[in-house]
């Protein structure tokens, strides 16, 4: 399978650069992976696609500021960070560009002296092992000179943080948003379960690998960087409820479709846990649980179109992207009136009146004033504002003893499925709570009473 069959001319001026005001407005196409038949609609009318009892998966992961500007100690040149994967001790796995710039032994500063950064280690694909020290909170400093790491095709400057997570957006630790989930407001979300279809949380830290670049000719020789996930019990009895009722399970975003998709045995039977995946969807891939995806437009011989294309057949998805391309022009509103002119032995003739949006030229609002709101914080508001500042920055320190709940164990695991080791079972160096219930239901006793080193 050669990357150049999933090439496609995308010209860059079709590249959304802003967000829209409202994100339900942007414009939905949808494709029949049976027929290839394309509809081109509003993307709030997806609720018209949905039915009651199925069950809408996403991605409830949220976007750190992972993207630093430093300077390098000694020549002050300029050097670039993105954050990848946080390792213990403040260790974190980097994208540096320029790369060259970055060897081991080498300093960055940031923020003026806040935030101090020292390359380690060179690992795999060219990626930094970085060692942070800083005084006070990490996210606090972060927050502060971290920008949102957008893709290299984004090139405006995004003026608000918040565009670029998603309104169900959770657990952080991602260098990238699910983007798909971003067309979703409360408001819509709302709508989607009054209408009886389940919403069915998992988490997947977007990392490097989704977004990495094809560089090789054969797919096959492509490799795929791990990323985190979390499936909890309740939403995985959500999916698997589904399935036995007969409703479909829809995923918003490759993300959630590679989360469940690694979770789920061969018999569909998605299992509740937490684990690294590195799986790599393309055609020939069959679908242990998904049934049908929302996503966003891809970039050409990207994993992510390839995904797409095990799904809806590689011909359908490139013909779908080549209706896309061409269907531009009027920015209408709303649906056409249409009415039929002439009918005939070969076809019909009729006109369609659509409303376009007008131009909106700005009247005088200089000078313009408004009340500003008092807010009322009570000291319980502001506690539970500090709660997660105070326990992220809180620091392990290694004991000699057993192991008891409320502990956190550095551990190596790996899951079998009767005696076979399945895929995405695997983990080195992860942090767990003792007793926090996050992982495979049991297995957290199990740790309870061991030392360092026993098996």
């Amino acid at each position: 399978m050669n990357v150049k069959d999933f090439y496609f001319d995308l010209p860059q001026e079709l590249i959304a650069q802003d967000p829209l005001e409202d994100r339900a407005s942007s414009r939905l196409l949808v494709l029949d992976r049976e027929t290839g038949e394309v509809t081109h609609r509003k993307f709030r009318d997806i609720l018209g696609y949905l039915n009651p009892g199925d069950c809408l998966v996403i991605n409830d992961t949220k976007v750190i500021p992972a993207r630093l500007i430093g300077s390098r100690e000694g020549t002050n040149a300029k050097i670039e960070v993105l954050l990848l994967k946080r390792r213990e001790n403040d260790i974190w796995e980097t994208l540096v560009k320029p790369g060259k710039k970055a060897k081991p032994g080498t300093v960055i500063h940031f923020g003026d002296g806040l935030l101090k950064g020292t390359v380690i280690d060179v690992v795999e694909e060219g990626n930094r092992l970085i060692q942070f020290s800083y005084d006070g909170i990490f996210e606090e400093i972060l927050d502060r000179l971290g920008q949102m790491p957008l893709p290299p095709y984004i090139t405006h400057q995004l003026q608000d943080k918040n565009r670029y997570q998603t309104v169900y957006a959770k657990h952080e630790g991602s260098a990238a948003a699910p983007t798909a989930g971003l067309h979703f407001t409360k408001e819509l979300l709302q709508e989607i379960e009054d209408k009886g279809v389940k919403l069915a949380h998992v988490t997947l830290h977007v990392g490097l690998g989704t977004f990495r670049p094809v560089k090789v000719e054969n797919v096959l020789d492509h490799h795929m960087h791990s990323e985190f996930y979390m499936v909890e019990e309740s939403e995985a009895e959500k999916i698997n409820q589904t399935k036995r009722d007969g409703g479909r399970v829809i995923c918003v975003g490759t993300t959630s479709c590679r989360t469940i998709e690694s979770a789920s045995d061969e018999n569909g039977i998605l299992k509740a846990g937490s684990g690294w995946t590195d799986i790599f969807i393309y055609p020939g891939y069959q679908f242990k649980i998904l049934d049908c995806l929302i996503t966003n437009f891809h970039l050409p011989e990207s994993t992510l179109v390839m995904l797409v294309s095990a799904l809806a057949g590689r011909e359908h998805v490139l013909a779908a992207y080549e209706e896309a391309v061409k269907e531009q022009g009027l920015d209408d509103v709303g649906y056409p009136q249409t009415e039929v002119v002439e009918v005939g032995k070969e076809g019909f003739t009729f006109k369609a009146l659509v409303s376009v949006r007008p131009e909106v030229k700005l009247g005088q609002y200089k000078g313009l004033t408004a009340p500003k709101a008092e807010p009322a914080v009570t000291d319980g508001d502001i506690e539970n504002e500090l709660k997660p500042y105070i326990t992220r920055a809180t620091r392990l320190v290694s004991v000699d003893r057993e192991a008891q709940n409320g502990d956190t164990a550095v551990i190596d695991f790996e899951g079998f499925d009767n005696g076979v080791a399945f895929e995405g079972g695997k983990g080195e160096n992860y942090s767990l709570e003792l007793g926090s219930g996050s992982f495979v239901p049991g297995f957290e006793e199990q740790i309870v009473g061991l030392k360092a080193g026993d098996e």
